[in-house]
């Protein structure tokens, strides 16, 4: 390796030493019970988020986050979404509605059936979670389609969160959302997969079980991913209604919760819809919702709503949604920041940033075996979509270079390992294989040279949906692969990043760092 390109890296790594410093002293005076500003420099804006100038372009999130619930409590505002098969489900946390930071992680395992340890778990997963917070407890509800109705809560929305608690074991129930009510009854509305209708049920104060059958209190087009409020006498349910890709967003509101219901629609078809409408602390409300967006799956948006004298609330711009809009005023200004993307692995705990692909296989990974390396040993599989844990992360924006390094001194007969892009449950990969004895770069339908020395680097590129996969043997030159990588939304879920390892004799692969850099 050359003298700069060794400086470079070991730059790389002492810039994340200090950061992972730094984001350890603000997560211990969180889980302290304490909120502090971010002590990281202000970053510069992009084409999304934050502008720098008192406002900020949609989307906040250009990555999938679909079906995002949030909550404000006191000044910090908490975000979850839909993790389907990925584990596990992460806590974003911000402190004024446009700037997240990923803090947590709600489960390390889908305990819920075995096809989550036996890969065949695909699309199905945690749906549509609501977060809430009673009483000084966090709670999330989610259903997945096949298994259940569950619930985890926590003191901390960083964690540590509880096991898994089964609420009731039942199919084809989605979207739930829980409601503590002012005369001290508590409910649970959801839909049906399908779309609906919404029923109630009432449910224990605790959240553990449901107290009786439920009742149907509407029956509308496609009414899904209910959210259950009340404001000045009012019951209001905020739900989407007409498909995840084309739908919109409709308000329900009665003074009776089991109703009827009166019915208006705040956001037309084919507008941002489903997620979160939070209340800041100077009485001002704002919408966080998703947009289908190709290859990226399911993307935040935040909308301002007002109400008027009607009782109703106007979301967006009358009734339309909002590209740019004046940042939400919550009491002062705080710097721009962007989910983090890289890590050096140098913390003896998994960033919540990265989510496997369904169950890992925890003695088969370590983040202590080489100190500032994620090992992973291989696990037999028949391919990438049953390969034990590959680790994945979101991709961001619409452009990007993701660069990765491997140490493959560890490799055993028969193991393959590598980065590669994952749509659904499709792999685009390069990476390294080990056929007799010798160990060389390989990618799907094609075969490089043979590697001469135990590290080898991946870099991932893409613009828009179109991507491109490349390698190199000194970090600095990279060779093309010559495939044609075309990204897509798959298993309900956008593309990812995925680092991997698997063959049917054991053997490891270490990375050193992944470093993922936006395209403005």
């Amino acid at each position: 390796m050359k003298i700069e390109n060794r400086f470079r890296i070991t730059g790389v790594h002492w810039k994340r030493a200090i950061s992972f410093l730094i984001g350890t002293i603000v997560a211990s005076f969180v889980a302290a019970g304490g909120t502090t500003p971010r002590a990281l420099p202000a970053e510069s804006p992009l084409s999304w988020g934050d502008q720098g100038d008192g406002t900020y372009r949609n989307p906040i999130l250009p990555a999938d986050y679909s079906d995002p619930d949030a909550i404000r409590v006191g000044n910090d505002f908490y975000l979850v979404a839909s993790s389907f098969h990925f584990v596990g489900m992460q806590v974003l946390h911000s402190r004024d509605l446009v700037n997240w930071e990923v803090i947590g992680r709600v489960f390390r395992r889908l305990t819920m059936s075995p096809k989550y340890d036996e890969m065949a778990g695909y699309a199905q997963g945690p749906w549509a979670p609501t977060l809430r917070y009673h009483d000084g407890t966090y709670y999330v509800f989610v259903s997945t389609p096949f298994d259940g109705l569950f619930m985890w809560h926590a003191k901390n929305p960083a964690g540590p969160w509880s096991k898994t608690v089964t609420v009731k074991s039942v199919q084809r129930w989605e979207d739930p959302c829980p409601f503590w009510d002012d005369d001290g009854k508590v409910y649970l509305i959801h839909s049906l997969k399908g779309a609906g209708p919404l029923i109630l049920n009432r449910m224990s104060p605790d959240g553990t079980h449901l107290l009786d059958d439920g009742v149907e209190i509407y029956h509308g087009s496609n009414a899904e991913g209910p959210k259950l409020f009340k404001r000045r006498g009012w019951y209001y349910i905020s739900l989407p209604e007409g498909g995840v890709s084309t739908g919109g967003q409709t308000v329900l509101r009665s003074t009776n919760i089991y109703g009827p219901y009166e019915r208006r629609e705040v956001l037309p078809h084919g507008s941002p819809h489903q997620g979160a409408l939070v209340e800041l602390a100077n009485g001002d409300w704002w919408f966080l919702c998703f947009k289908s967006s190709g290859f990226l799956g399911r993307i935040t948006c935040l909308m301002p709503v007002a109400w008027g004298a009607d009782g109703w609330p106007v979301f967006g711009d009358h009734g339309l949604p909002v590209d740019q809009w004046k940042k939400p005023d919550v009491g002062r200004v705080y710097p721009i920041y962007h989910p983090q993307r890289s890590d050096d692995f140098n913390a003896p705990v998994l960033s919540p940033i990265w989510q496997w692909n369904h169950n890992p296989v925890n003695d088969a990974w370590s983040l202590t075996a080489r100190p500032g390396w994620l090992r992973l040993n291989a696990l037999s599989a028949t391919g990438l979509a049953t390969a034990r844990n590959s680790l994945t992360g979101k991709l961001w924006g619409q452009a990007g270079v993701i660069e990765t390094k491997f140490d493959v001194s560890a490799m055993q007969e028969g193991q393959h390992t590598g980065f590669a892009f994952m749509s659904g449950d499709v792999f685009d990969w390069v990476g390294v294989t080990q056929s007799n004895s010798v160990c060389r770069i390989t990618w799907e339908r094609g075969i490089g040279p043979v590697l001469n020395n135990k590290e080898v680097w991946f870099r991932g590129a893409y613009r828009g949906k179109d991507a491109r996969l490349l390698y190199s043997l000194d970090g600095e030159h990279y060779t093309d692969t010559g495939l044609a990588v075309e990204l897509k939304f798959g298993k309900w879920k956008g593309a990812r990043l995925a680092l991997f390892s698997f063959g049917p004799n054991g053997g490891a692969a270490d990375v050193d760092f992944v470093k993922y850099n936006l395209e403005k």
